[in-house]
């Protein structure tokens, strides 16, 4: 048996062990260590883990992580969510269909300080689901916004999955985040769109809410400016050099911190468990990225992904031919593996792929635009049935709500994401015009 095909084993392998619910850093490690004893040897791999979990967490870099989990803990706790979704009900609540154009504003503007999809996904279904369903508005239209609106939390930034991307890739974080600001915009615009169709179709599905007055309007806005402020102080301070992207994390986390206790009142009991909360999760991240530095390691050793690189490029094809073939395998991934899983387990594959075509850009301007492509993909995964974990979420906590009614909901919400990565994949510009002007 060759190296090459050791390599397509333990891609098999771990999709396998994936699938049949492994935990994803074990079935990673596990792989990663068989494929690398199978090539290298046992003694090579034992010594190869002697240094391999402090080269790994001992970047300064990765503290990043669990600075921008804790802002999202701690936005939570503060009830920010709450004063989004009261800003954003406001302004659009009286429109038909409305709400769920306000749940959507107040997902992307949640996300600007969370980071990841389903803590989004979990606080606004909180908020904004019992006032759809109040308002009488349909059990699909509800929860399908729902789970379409907590995508936004990963690509909104700070996004959790784009930091762990421009680690990989030793690309700027704070670039990464700049050009994910228009793609995140066009989304949360698509979705809107989406729910404005779907009220066209069937009015009856969401009735206009009571239309509240100037004054409410401005005491709901100015709730939200702190959010706004830390937003714009971090993405701004950490591209503009002012600070690194964890002296700018550090400082989001502090300044929400403040926020929550001064603002939403959060005690010590919440400062607990928002501390408990990001400790469990940056575990859990740790864990994934240990066994994909493993995973990444021995099909290096491999060589699968230089010889699939090679194969690919003396193809007769177009460079974006291979592109959207990638784009086809993210969605089909995203069915049934968990977003972090699979971005770890494929970019040892596909950016060497990548790198290895011609689009007439630089290495650095390839790296972002499919960044954030794959970015947009993995968004879809978490909303795609039937596996979709956004789905199962929201549906745990609507339980009178069957799930077809949710895979019915979010359909529009998943043509309008196909529309939206077609879209960046054939105008890169899209995602570098804004990094581009600094």
């Amino acid at each position: 048996m060759t190296n090459f095909d050791i390599g397509l084993f333990m891609f098999a392998g771990a999709l396998l062990l994936i699938g049949l619910r492994m935990p994803v850093g074990i079935a990673m490690l596990l792989v990663g260590g068989l494929g690398y004893a199978a090539i290298s040897g046992a003694d090579r791999l034992l010594a190869s883990l002697n240094t391999l979990t402090f080269s790994r967490f001992s970047s300064y870099t990765l503290s990043v992580i669990p600075l921008f989990l804790l802002m999202g803990d701690f936005a939570t706790k503060g009830g920010m969510n709450r004063a989004l979704f009261r800003c954003a009900r406001a302004w659009m609540g009286h429109w038909r269909g409305g709400l769920a154009v306000a749940t959507i504003g107040g997902c992307a503007a949640f996300g600007a300080i969370c980071g990841s999809s389903l803590a989004t996904a979990a606080t606004m279904s909180q908020v904004a689901g019992p006032e759809m369903r109040r308002h009488g508005y349909s059990p699909a239209l509800a929860t399908g916004t729902l789970a379409a609106g907590g995508t936004l939390g990963i690509l909104i930034p700070p996004s959790v999955i784009l930091v762990i991307y421009a680690i990989y890739t030793e690309q700027s974080i704070g670039q990464m985040f700049v050009a994910a600001v228009i793609p995140g915009l066009i989304a949360t615009a698509g979705y809107m769109l989406v729910v404005n169709l779907y009220t066209r179709f069937a009015p009856d599905a969401a009735p206009a809410a009571a239309r509240m007055n100037w004054g409410e309007r401005v005491r709901a806005t100015a709730d939200v400016w702190p959010v706004v402020l830390v937003f714009v102080l971090v993405v701004t301070g950490m591209y503009d050099g002012w600070f690194s992207a964890t002296e700018g994390a550090a400082i989001g986390a502090a300044a929400t911190f403040v926020l929550a206790v001064t603002l939403g009142g959060m005690r010590w009991q919440g400062l607990k468990e928002s501390l408990l909360s990001t400790a469990e999760t940056t575990g859990l991240i740790f864990l994934v990225l240990l066994g994909a530095e493993l995973f990444s390691a021995a099909l290096a050793l491999s060589q699968l992904p230089t010889e699939l690189s090679a194969a690919v490029a003396r193809l007769d094809v177009a460079p974006i031919t291979v592109l959207l073939a990638i784009l086809v395998i993210y969605f089909i991934l995203g069915c049934f593996m968990e977003s972090l899983a699979m971005v770890l387990l494929t970019l040892p594959i596909f950016v060497p792929l990548m790198l290895s075509l011609d689009f007439g850009m630089d290495r650095t301007q390839v790296l972002t635009w499919f960044g954030i492509l794959v970015l947009m993909s993995v968004e879809v995964g978490m909303i795609s049935p039937p596996f979709g974990l956004n789905l199962f979420v929201i549906n745990a906590m609507a339980k009178d709500v069957p799930m077809g009614e949710t895979y019915r909901g979010v359909m529009g919400f998943v043509a309008s994401d196909a529309v939206r990565i077609l879209l960046l994949a054939l105008v890169p510009a899209i995602s570098l015009w804004l990094p581009g002007l600094w």
